[in-house]
């Protein structure tokens, strides 16, 4: 079960004990990627959006880059990530603290598969035992040959074992909007990142090309 308070954090020496016990845990889930279908009783979500519209050379997918790993682009009022960040980024083992109306929810993760390619980079998470969901979630961005960089969020996911019933029904009334504002702020985020110490560069706007899938059903 997620470990849960009311209305306030742990404190840095708390979450080092938590961080340095991750390593005896294992996923919650058994299914690959590629049978995480809704067939079989797996959410698909996604969201896309172009993040920056200009040609400034590799600097913009190295921002990227950067704000990918050290996980900036979460909203820090919805998920804060914590993690050893010395740590390689493949095989970092994450406490995710999910907050909703008062409640905080660590949920810890791991990074099991890292992109580097050329005009790409990102990585997956797995969710391990104790996390609210069961499932893998992808953030990619990516830059094509007229330097627009595209950031990418997608997951395959159920319910994992919530602490008690109210939490329960909580996650069934409210996933759906915490997760879409989620997504909405990741790609504002990523966008301004990008731009910071590139003020001759202008932000394409979020609204225009952001899209959210949240998926029950495969489409077709």
């Amino acid at each position: 079960m997620a470990e849960w308070r009311v209305l306030q954090s742990w404190s840095r020496e708390e979450l080092t004990v938590r961080l340095a016990l991750l390593s005896g845990i294992g996923l919650n889930f058994e299914a690959a990627e590629e049978e995480m279908t809704c067939a079989r009783g797996w959410l698909h979500t996604w969201s896309e959006s172009e993040i920056a519209s200009d040609a400034d050379g590799g600097a913009c997918l190295e921002r990227a880059r950067v704000a990918l790993t050290n996980f900036e682009f979460s909203d820090p009022a919805i998920v804060t990530a914590h993690f050893n960040r010395d740590a390689a980024l493949l095989h970092r083992r994450l406490l995710l603290e999910v907050k909703v109306l008062g409640l905080r929810y660590l949920c810890p993760a791991v990074v099991n598969r890292v992109r580097n390619d050329l005009g790409e980079f990102g990585f997956r998470y797995d969710t391990l035992t104790g996390h609210i969901e069961r499932g893998v979630e992808w953030f990619v961005v990516t830059q094509d040959s007229q330097g627009r960089l595209r950031f990418r969020v997608e997951a395959r996911w159920k319910r994992g074992d919530l602490p008690n019933w109210w939490s329960a029904l909580g996650f069934e009334l409210l996933s759906g909007r915490y997760q879409r504002k989620w997504h909405q702020e990741a790609h504002r985020r990523m966008s301004r990142l990008v731009h910071v110490g590139a003020a001759h560069l202008v932000p394409p706007s979020i609204e225009r090309t952001f899209a959210y899938h949240r998926y029950r059903k495969d489409p077709l």
